[in-house]
């Protein structure tokens, strides 16, 4: 199963990066996908190549569809709503943060769900969709890894939780 990474010009690379990096040491198969499959220039200002463009995914393979803020205008696309209400219906888990959740939102995958739209809280899951305000990208990070079981047990989460958001140092 494929965890899929829908970035766009000026998406926000740094929302994400945790949670790739998480996903990354576990070994998940990642996939980078602009709505068109060009190239794209993150917010940072970096040139990021893709795996393919939406068309070419198939939503039946997708484990989870996560979606960075940005100027989610550039990612407008007929194939981006067609893609990202597949992999709903397919039970994959979505996640959304700032602008991400916009999208989400515009493409009715947080009807009748509880988001970060409708709570105060900075990270919110309901079913199977995961939405974080842009300044909880680590609670975000560790939300999507909690429900993708990237941590081997709860003293690896606890310890990943003591690393990223408290900056405690590990020995060794």
């Amino acid at each position: 199963m494929k965890d899929v990474f829908l970035l766009y010009d000026t998406c926000c690379l740094y929302e994400v990066v945790i949670l790739n990096y998480f996903m990354k040491a576990t070994g998940c198969e990642m996939v980078f996908c602009s709505p068109d499959g060009k190239a794209v220039t993150a917010m940072e200002g970096y040139s990021l190549n893709m795996d393919m463009g939406l068309r070419d995914l198939d939503p039946a393979v997708v484990r989870s569809f996560t979606v960075p803020g940005g100027d989610i205008r550039q990612a407008d696309s007929g194939t981006v709503t067609e893609v990202l209400k597949q992999v709903r219906a397919n039970g994959a888990l979505i996640g959304g943060i700032c602008a991400g959740v916009d999208l989400l939102e515009r493409e009715g995958i947080l009807e009748g769900l509880d988001s970060t739209h409708s709570k105060e809280e900075d990270v919110v899951k309901d079913q199977n969709v995961i939405t974080a305000r842009g300044n909880a990208y680590v609670d975000f990070a560790i939300a999507m890894g909690r429900e993708l079981n990237l941590f081997t047990d709860e003293a690896d989460l606890q310890e990943t939780i003591d690393f990223w958001k408290y900056h405690k140092r590990m020995d060794g």
